[in-house]
């Protein structure tokens, strides 16, 4: 069956990856691999946007073979899909500056998200690297010429900005890019277990795919629900209860959620068992990936295997892209003597 087109999506190896990045978008990179070409970025010059400190940088190299694991383990198969390391393909530096002049500076400060970037990482001041975050994103996307985006809830607005910076340059120059389809998660923001934000590494309200089974006990145990919900005869909220939403997204058992629902809402049954059957649903969610993560971690270079043909594989398409953008812009080539 032929291909529909690309895709390019991927992460900052910031660390492990969690629930909320699975629903935001992993589990349709593992639905769409066999019906699209897939590129997975491994997103580590994205990671200095927020963290360039010394001792950051140095934690990277550790954090992609986890985050490489983890989409091993979720089922991203590497001989349907590519992923690859962003730093080592130099014609994203070079697509970068040219992006750049094609979008203004007030443009990329109507993006809300940079700004709670920027705050999540303590910053005084946006940087202009953070400030240029969807310019490099606009990069990634359309070196390997992308036709479709799947990710999280907030970085909708930053492939608008790939699509604008797409028909910029089509306008301007002749169609090279296409103007790639964002597609957003089931469950496009996950909130984390603290119930105040969404699921995050540096809130510590995360449950990883890694995790073992009495790690996602301990976390399921300890998750916020209904504050005004002091004893298990008092009616409860399911709306927003943080333990339902986890319930809709991880639980196959509607008829389970239903029961307990409706329970919880009559004051029929404590958060106890509430969260008992929800973490039973995470665990056996989880299982599989867990006993694929032993296999692969018994392989010590299959991770650096997958990234150096993957990284290989995009380099030459990114010639081949590179190629077009000079030959469409009429940049000077310097003669051969």
């Amino acid at each position: 069956m032929a291909k529909k087109g690309r895709i390019l999506t991927g992460d900052r190896p910031t660390g492990r990856m969690h629930l909320g990045h699975y629903v935001g978008s992993m589990h349709n990179r593992i639905r769409l691999q066999d019906e699209y070409e897939c590129f997975f970025i491994v997103a580590d010059v994205h990671t200095l946007t927020t963290r360039p400190e010394r001792e950051a940088i140095q934690q990277i190299g550790a954090n992609i073979h986890e985050m490489v694991l983890d989409y091993l383990s979720v089922g991203i198969d590497p001989e349907k899909s590519t992923m690859f390391v962003q730093s080592a393909v130099p014609e994203t530096y070079e697509l970068n500056l040219i992006f750049e002049m094609m979008v203004s500076v007030a443009r990329l400060e109507r993006i809300p998200s940079l700004k709670d970037m920027a705050n999540a990482a303590n910053m005084d001041s946006m940087p202009f690297g953070l400030l240029g975050y969807p310019v490099l994103q606009a990069a990634d996307i359309l070196l390997p010429r992308a036709n479709l985006v799947p990710v999280g809830k907030d970085n909708e607005s930053h492939v608008e900005v790939t699509r604008e910076i797409a028909r910029r340059f089509n306008g301007l120059y002749g169609d090279v890019f296409p103007v790639p389809d964002v597609m957003v998660g089931d469950v496009p923001s996950l909130i984390g277990t603290d119930g105040q934000a969404k699921m995050s590494k540096s809130l510590n309200n995360a449950i990883f795919l890694s995790d073992d089974a009495k790690t996602v006990n301990e976390k399921v145990r300890s998750m916020f629900t209904d504050p005004a919900r002091v004893r298990a005869d008092i009616p409860g909220r399911v709306e927003g209860n943080p333990v339902f939403i986890y319930h809709d997204a991880f639980n196959p058992n509607g008829d389970e959620v239903n029961d307990l629902k409706e329970r919880y809402r009559l004051g029929k049954v404590g958060d106890v068992e509430v969260k008992k059957k929800l973490a039973a649903a995470i665990n056996a969610f989880l299982e599989p990936m867990r006993e694929r993560r032993v296999i692969y971690e018994a392989k010590p270079s299959l991770v650096d295997e997958v990234l150096v043909a993957g990284t290989d594989k995009v380099r030459a398409i990114a010639r081949e892209t590179m190629t077009m953008v000079r030959d469409a812009m009429g940049l000077y080539r310097l003669p051969t003597l």
